[in-house]
């Protein structure tokens, strides 16, 4: 439907160039009544002139209507396919933020910035230089038929006759403003960039205020977040001078050529008509076909700024494209297969930082399905990590893991709470409407959190919850999920021992077929017998210590 659209506004954009042709004539048949002093010829010019104008403005008006739908419409396809490559992969994971780690700078400004500024200038000022290569053909013709006389004069001693030189003067005279506009506008296009760099820094800094405000609050951080704000916009600003510079530069010579470029046209063409070769009505129509050819070869004058603009968005998404896209081209000596065997295997695992500092040596380790687990070691050793290598996000390492082919959960410490309601939190990443009736409910009593408002749970955004809340948000998740194998990292660390037993014993009870690994530092209360394995160990293999934990009856729960 959309090249439909465009075939539309393409088709009324030549109508647009007919109607500015037969103004062109006007021009000649107005100028010429004026000229004969006949007032009924002026007078029915008028009524043609205002039809002219009234057809004119309509087709604009409906041009850019559906300009307008066919922007978002292409916005759409292009931020759907830039989500689907950003989240592919888990490249929004693997691809670091800044652009100093070897990643990319802000990839929610390019996504929601970029994809706009380059559909909605490839929408004008491309399709625009298509329509004008289109009406440059009509309006040379038509300059071609009416400078059909020369240009003659002495050049120190010599005859020159130039033939048609109106045709010959128009692109001339573009050509050479031309390259003054790009020779003193070119810094613009690094500058721009470093702008939107700038901008999208600011603008993430005070998301992070909104979404820290509570610690900084508790740590009366104001003034040092002040500083990172005051930082920020300082580049803004310190760019910005730049930009406004540059641009004031260039304008010294573009508004003058488009202040001019109006009036050049009838200067050229005045030789002609005091040598007598066209009469005035003629003259004003040779300034207008002149005009018209100079304007449309001036598209790149006129539009530089832009041009610049969207120069700088495609290089921005194109960077953006293809690191997201390289994710899973990227090389890593650490293997993970997926395997029919009913247990996890580590064959020669060592996991090193990003900056290649080992971190944890795994020589030898097998996890059987149906035998829970628990992951000791002291903190820095790298048991998050190993975690999010098991799940197949850490590539800095190597060695062999093989993980069963089944439904796998993992939790970290610190859950993520979506945008949405209560229900779709506790739901996360399911939608609530798909749940059995009366499953979430019966859940969300049964880890406590009944006491948040019907209202909330209802319409309202998750507010308020504390971290304890938060694990229990994300262990009832657990339990929607139902998965084969569950890896909790430290994620009962906020409760204290009576609320982890209750919630341990619950989801062994309501989950029965499921296999723990827990990472925590203290034993999990409420999973019954569970294997212990210390990963400070030099080498930790199945013989490793089995600790029997009791199963106590739970006590009144906290928060």
């Amino acid at each position: 439907m959309g090249l439909v659209y465009l075939a539309i506004v393409f088709a009324m954009s030549l109508a647009e160039i007919e109607i500015t042709l037969r103004l062109i004539s006007w021009n000649a048949a107005f100028y010429s009544a004026l000229e004969r002093v006949d007032a009924k010829a002026a007078l029915l010019q008028l009524g043609v002139f205002g039809i002219l104008i009234a057809i004119s403005a309509s087709s604009y008006l409906v041009k850019t209507y559906i300009k307008q739908i066919v922007a978002i419409r292409w916005r759409r396809a292009l931020t759907a396919a830039t989500l689907d490559r950003w989240l592919a992969h888990k490249a929004f994971w693997h691809v670091p933020p800044t652009a100093a780690e070897g990643g990319i700078d802000n990839p929610d400004q390019r996504i929601a910035d970029d994809c706009r500024l380059f559909v909605e200038h490839m929408l004008n000022e491309v399709l625009q230089l298509i329509i004008n290569l289109v009406a440059l053909f009509s309006y040379v013709a038509l300059l071609w038929k009416l400078s059909s006389f020369p240009l003659a004069f002495t050049l120190f001693g010599t005859a020159v006759e130039i033939p048609r030189y109106m045709v010959w003067a128009a692109p001339i005279y573009v050509l050479i403003a031309s390259g003054l506009t790009h020779l003193l506008g070119a810094p613009l296009h690094r500058l721009y960039f470093e702008q939107q760099r700038r901008e999208a820094d600011f603008r993430y800094g005070l998301v992070r205020v909104r979404d820290a405000a509570g610690s900084i609050a508790l740590s009366d951080g104001e003034p040092a977040e002040r500083r990172q704000l005051d930082g920020r916009f300082g580049g803004i600003v310190q760019n910005w001078r730049r930009v406004i510079k540059r641009e004031l530069i260039l304008g010294c010579f573009t508004r003058p050529y488009q202040s001019t470029v109006l009036r050049i046209p009838l200067f050229l063409a005045l030789p002609a008509y005091l040598a007598g070769h066209v009469k005035l009505g003629g003259l004003m129509q040779l300034g207008s076909a002149f005009q018209n050819v100079v304007t449309t070869l001036s598209w790149f004058i006129f539009n530089y700024r832009r041009l610049t603009e969207l120069s700088a968005a495609t290089v921005r998404l194109d960077n953006f494209l293809e690191m997201a896209e390289g994710v899973p081209r990227r090389k890593t000596a650490l293997r993970r297969v997926i395997t029919p065997a009913r247990e996890v295997r580590l064959e020669g695992v060592t996991l090193h930082g990003p900056d290649g500092r080992a971190l944890l040596s795994l020589p030898h380790l097998v996890l059987e399905q149906g035998r829970n687990v628990w992951l000791q070691g002291p903190s820095g050793l790298g048991k998050s990590t190993l975690i999010k290598t098991l799940a197949g996000l850490w590539k800095h390492g190597e060695g062999r893991i093989a993980v069963p082919n089944a439904q796998t959960l993992y939790l970290p410490q610190q859950p993520y709470i979506p945008l949405g309601t209560f229900a779709e939190a506790a739901a996360y990443p399911l939608n609530p409407g798909d749940l059995p009736p009366g499953k979430l409910d019966a859940l969300i009593k049964a880890v406590g959190l009944d006491h948040r408002s019907a209202a909330e749970m209802a319409g309202e955004d998750v507010k308020g919850l504390s971290v304890g809340e938060q694990q229990r948000l994300a262990l009832l998740r657990l339990m929607i999920a139902a998965p084969d194998w569950a890896f909790l990292d430290e994620a009962t660390s906020a409760l204290d021992i009576a609320s982890e037993r209750k919630m341990l014993s619950l989801m062994r009870e309501t989950l029965p077929h499921c296999t723990f690994v827990l990472v925590a530092h203290r034993e999990p209360h409420g999973m019954g017998n569970v294997r212990h394995i210390d990963l400070s160990a030099a080498s930790a293999t199945p013989a490793a210590t089995v600790v029997p934990l009791p199963f106590l009856p739970a006590p009144a729960q906290s928060g």
